[in-house]
């Protein structure tokens, strides 16, 4: 079975290569999973739907973990979750979601090879931790994943099997909008008969749904007479749901949001006895629009972002794009679809027939017709390293793979950068990072910070189990030593460290150090 699997914030859906068409997978009695997971305090967990129904029900001792995806921004494999009293591994509790996803496209499927190789894809600005940490939880899962494509990517190769008609010589670019539950993605491609290539990306990892569901729910609260920070977590919970739900039903009909605040406020008899709460409140839908007016102001000047920065900074025209491809569950919601229409035109301005399932459908289109048609990924942020040099006196900065490198194609060998030097240190001690510019030799904006790797140039200190308390020290000459940067099709990066006259090497995983936000409470990797 080959499959396209979209692990999105929201939703996980499938579609299947299945003789030139691209079904989505039922799972259930719908075409999609809810990407969520509810842990009890006793060490139960339940997934997707089941964990939906704990929740909704507000049985004691469940709690609920949302937008499970939006917690990899950042993370890697050592990342722990601390719920329902309990710490567990976020890869963990990735995997376990996956597994549950397998046996629903099982029960549907029946009898058969229980074998799935899949296509799968991550936000165009998630980290290489990130994209490691996804790929592993897909294999721990029981998927032969197969290809790794950015989530825009992914979606040109749905609008090019859709959109043929509208690509020319003259107008051969294609914008991807890609606004999900939890993440926005903006993508550039150039696009031909042969395959496509990405010339331009932007993101903003922490924009979505979600969101928008804040937004909402700040209004309904306001509205009410409420302050939000004095709301107990749970009735802040049960009110999200209620915005969410409101927020889904909208259409370019709608004049009014009907909020209901009785359910979440039953939930807390205590506050409600303290003061007057009406059971619902009405939002005018022009007032959401405008609340929500910055959250999409936002989306737009990382759109506009991956214009100008297109074609090593040459940039692209609005003028030469075939057309604005609008995907992505949140897409659906009116204000995004009309403010892109008035800024393009309604001629170019295309949305995918199946915005929830769009990514699903492009990877199985890509995974069918990887052998043909290519897309051709470049690195969405800059790959460095800190070192110390001078006796650990100066720490230096160097960029080891910039920003829009081209990575090879799926099926190839990685990219490999590599440097020789003889190092006059008995230690090396490095510490890679990304970050989304280099600013005068330095890095700026979202930095994230890869786990430490010392080497011994010592070999004296090569049994030496823990370095971090050895000081660094300038000695004589050893023996030279080669770093080799690999960048495989997926975007993922290792780094090692060799030394040439006997060849003891170590390798550097990607481990994003530091905490991460979020309802459940996110460790740093041990």
């Amino acid at each position: 079975m080959r499959l396209g699997i979209d692990f999105g914030t929201t939703h996980t859906v499938a579609a299947l290569v299945d003789r030139g068409n691209f079904p989505v997978v039922p799972m259930g009695e719908h075409d999609f999973c809810p990407s969520l997971l509810a842990a009890h305090t006793d060490g139960r967990i339940v997934y997707g739907r089941d964990a939906a129904a704990v929740s909704a029900a507000h049985e004691p001792g469940w709690h609920c973990l949302r937008s499970l995806k939006r917690l990899l921004h950042g993370a890697g494999p050592l990342t722990e979750v601390e719920l329902a009293g309990r710490v567990f591994l976020l890869h963990d509790l990735c995997a376990g979601f996956l597994s549950h996803v397998r046996e629903l496209i099982f029960s549907h499927a029946g009898r058969g090879p229980k074998r799935i190789e899949a296509a799968i894809s991550v936000p165009a600005n998630s980290s290489s931790g990130q994209r490691l940490l996804t790929v592993d939880a897909f294999r721990a899962a029981g998927f032969d994943v197969v290809r790794l494509l950015n989530e825009p990517s992914a979606a040109a190769c749905e609008y090019a099997h859709r959109q043929k008609r509208t690509l020319s010589g003259v107008r051969e670019h294609v914008l991807v909008y890609d606004l999900g539950g939890g993440t926005f993605d903006a993508s550039v491609l150039r696009l031909d008969e042969q395959g496509g290539e990405v010339v331009g990306s932007s993101g903003v990892s922490r924009l979505g749904g979600d969101d928008f569901d804040n937004v909402i729910c700040q209004l309904a609260l306001e509205k009410a007479g409420l302050d939000g920070n004095t709301v107990p977590p749970l009735v802040r919970e049960i009110l999200l749901d209620e915005c969410r739900m409101q927020k889904e039903a909208v259409s370019p009909n709608t004049r009014k949001l009907v909020i209901d605040l009785g359910t979440a406020f039953a939930a807390s008899p205590s506050l409600a006895a303290d003061r007057e709460i009406p059971e619902t409140v009405v939002l005018q839908t022009e007032a959401v629009y405008a609340a929500c007016g910055p959250l999409i102001e936002a989306s737009l000047a990382s759109m506009d972002d991956a214009l100008h920065d297109a074609h090593d900074g040459a940039g692209v025209d609005e003028d030469a794009l075939a057309g604005i491809y609008v995907v992505g569950g949140q897409s659906s919601f009116p204000p995004v679809y009309r403010t892109l229409r008035a800024r393009f035109g309604q001629d170019r301005v295309h949305r995918s027939p199946h915005p929830f399932g769009s990514i699903a459908v492009g990877l199985a289109i890509h995974l069918a017709e990887g052998g043909s048609r290519r897309i051709k990924e470049k690195l969405t942020r800059n790959i460095g390293v800190f070192r110390e040099t001078e006796a650990g006196r100066v720490v230096s900065c160097d960029v080891l793979l910039p920003k829009d490198t081209p990575l090879p194609p799926a099926g190839a060998p990685p990219l490999e950068v590599k440097r020789r030097y003889t190092p006059r240190h008995n230690v090396g001690h490095f510490r890679f990072f990304e970050c989304a510019h280099i600013q005068a030799g330095r890095p700026e904006g979202n930095l994230s910070l890869w786990d430490d790797l010392r080497f011994p140039f010592d070999k004296r200190l090569r049994d030496t189990h823990d370095l971090s308390g050895v000081a660094v020290e300038r000695g004589g000459e050893q023996p030279e030593v080669e770093e080799v940067i690999r960048a495989f099709p997926g975007g993922e990066v290792e780094v090692e460290l060799r030394v040439l006259e006997d060849g003891f090497a170590r390798k550097a995983k990607i481990s994003p150090r530091g905490a991460l936000p979020g309802r459940a409470q996110v460790r740093k990797g041990a």
